[in-house]
This record gives structure tokens, sequence and C-alpha cells, in this order.
């Protein structure tokens, strides 16, 4: 590998470590980030390119400090080059939560993973500044996001002016229910790809959590659900429910929500924002791969689309945009395949 990023890159390992090491790449996440790993005197290390004109590395470092004080165990920053966007990270390893969950584990998985959230809805400031808010703004242009990638660019489709004010319909559902909602610290992208399992000082597995720098203040049911509504795995409905059964009453009992919210507002809370967050997605996958050159992730459209029309099939007032999508996007999109 030889791009002028990695050439400045070892020649900035080279002079904190003291000699010249061989850095492997690892991963590029959903983002213009690239992730490398080093060994030194029997240490394993991560290094963060980030490049400061796309993403400054200065979120990432405030939020793991915010992230750590709260006791989330998150990646340790051990050097940073903030000019040129670089950082020396602690080594979570590669175990990702994804590569342990079955069918006899995962109830007890997610349910550590969802006691971390009440240390993450805490962190509502980087130690300077509080967070940006998940506002009507910032929905909208995230659902704008499918109708431009995924409707336009990927599928090539024109919508006429019902099914137009039927989207615009459906989507001021859902951007209502984003301000219906208590607000809490919200990780923004929690799921079973962002948790690593980790030993702790004895020795013990733990749950620590990665990929957390666009972290903001939003929906109390919004890291609940992009766990438990993974788009890149799904699990029976009798398994959700019980463990969002389970955080609901978690989270009357801590104060996060009213007591009197009843059981079925919080359903709809969780399912409309899940839906909302899987449509966002679905644009995603469609820019990563036009905009970004990242073609794997349209694989994980169908499960997206699965989610949207089950969910929105649910409630009355978006029966016209699930069978849209249904009778529509979905065998549009398996047309592409």
């Amino acid at each position: 590998m030889s791009d002028h990023r990695f050439l400045q890159l070892n020649a900035w390992l080279t002079r904190v470590f003291g000699a010249q090491l061989t850095a492997s790449l690892i991963s590029g996440d959903a983002s213009f980030r690239r992730y490398f790993r080093v060994s030194h005197e029997g240490k394993n290390f991560i290094i963060m390119d980030s490049p400061p004109e796309l993403i400054p590395v200065q979120p990432f470092i405030r939020l793991a400090a915010a992230y750590r004080n709260k006791g989330v165990n998150v990646p340790q920053v051990i050097e940073s080059n903030v000019d040129e966007g670089f950082l020396i990270l602690s080594d979570l390893g590669d175990v990702q939560l994804l590569s342990r969950l079955n069918n006899d584990n995962a109830e007890e998985y997610y349910s550590k993973a969802l006691a971390l959230l009440d240390s993450i809805a805490a962190v509502q400031d980087n130690g300077e500044d509080q967070l940006p808010l998940y506002d009507s703004v910032f929905v909208h242009r995230e659902l704008e996001i499918f109708s431009e990638w995924l409707i336009k660019h990927h599928l090539n489709l024109t919508l006429d002016e019902d099914i137009q004010k039927m989207l615009n319909k459906s989507f001021a559902i859902l951007v209502a229910n984003v301000q219906e909602q208590p607000k809490v610290g919200m990780h923004r992208d929690y799921h079973s790809r962002n948790l690593m399992l980790t030993p702790d000082i004895n020795g013990d597995e733990q749950l620590s959590v990665i990929d957390f720098q666009d972290a903001v203040i939003g929906p109390v049911t919004y890291d609940a659900v992009s766990l438990l509504r993974d788009c890149y795995v799904r699990w029976p409905d009798n398994l959700v429910n019980k463990l969002m059964e389970q955080h609901y009453n978690h989270q009357r009992q801590t104060r996060l929500i009213d007591q009197d919210t009843s059981l079925e507002t919080y359903q709809r809370w969780f399912d409309l924002m899940g839906l909302q967050r899987h449509i966002k997605a679905a644009g995603i996958f469609a820019r990563l791969n036009y905009r970004d050159n990242k073609p794997a992730y349209m694989a994980d459209i169908p499960m997206t689309l699965a989610y949207i029309c089950d969910i929105s099939s649910r409630y009355p007032e978006l029966q016209l945009f699930s069978q849209w999508v249904a009778n529509t996007l979905v065998p549009a999109f398996e047309d592409t395949l």
C-alpha cells in the first residue's frame, strides 16, 4: 500500500514508536476512515486514519473520554496527531458480538448490551460542548438519503404526485414520533458489529463499544431498537418484544421515561423509530455503493426492506407506505440483482 496518507501515517508511527513498523489494514468502516493494526514490543495497537478535512478526530477523542468517564469500555486514545488525522488506540481485538450470537445466548448478550445504555444515555456532552440534537431537521435529512440514493439513484424511479404525497405523509409520522419521545444521550449506531467482546482486568468477558463518534442527543428508544432490530441480523419477534419490554420496565424504574408511559406507547415509539432507522440505512447502503465505492453494503438492503414492510404494515396510518414498498420497491430492487 503506497498511497500518500499511508506514507504519512508510517512516518508518524516511526516518530512515535522510534521504530519502523508494519501497519496492516484491518478495515474501513462506512465512512472515510481506515483502521490498521501494528505490533510493538509484543503489544498490539489500532491506528485510525481519518482525513481531517473530511472527518476530524477531535470528536472521537472527546467522546472517548466522556464515555470512559461514565464507565463504558471504549478504545483508549494513546497518542494523537490531530493535524494529520491519525490516532493510536488500544486494541479491543477482532471478536464482534455478531460473531458470537446464536439462539441459545442471544437473550443473555442482548440483556448485557441493553444494560450499557444507561451509561450511554448519560453522555450528553463531550466535555466541552453539548452533543448535537437529533431533531426534525436531522431526521428529514436522513430520510432524504433513502429518496435520493435508493429510490432515485439505484432504482431510477420517478414518483408521481400521489406517491410523493404518501411518502411525505409517512415521513411526517416518523418525524413526529421522534419529537414525542424523551431525549437522552444516543450512540446512533449501536448494534452487534459495533460491540466487541474483550477481556476485563480479571480476564472475564465484557462488552466494549466502538464507532461512537457520531453520538447525539435523541429519542430514548433509538439505541435499543438499533440493537434489537439490527440491520445485519434478525431475531424472532417474541425475543425482541421480551427484551424491549424488559428495557421499557427498566427505563420506567430509572425515570428515563415517565411512570405513566404505557407499554403500548413505548412499543409504538420503538417500532416507528426502528422503521425510520431502516429507511435511512437502506439509503445509506445505496450511497456507500455509488458514492464511496463500497458495494458490499448492497447485500444488506434486502433485510432492511423486509423490516420496513413488516413494521409499517402493523400501523394503519402506514398501510399505503407498506404496500408501496412491498409491491413497488422490493420487486424493483430484486430486478437489479
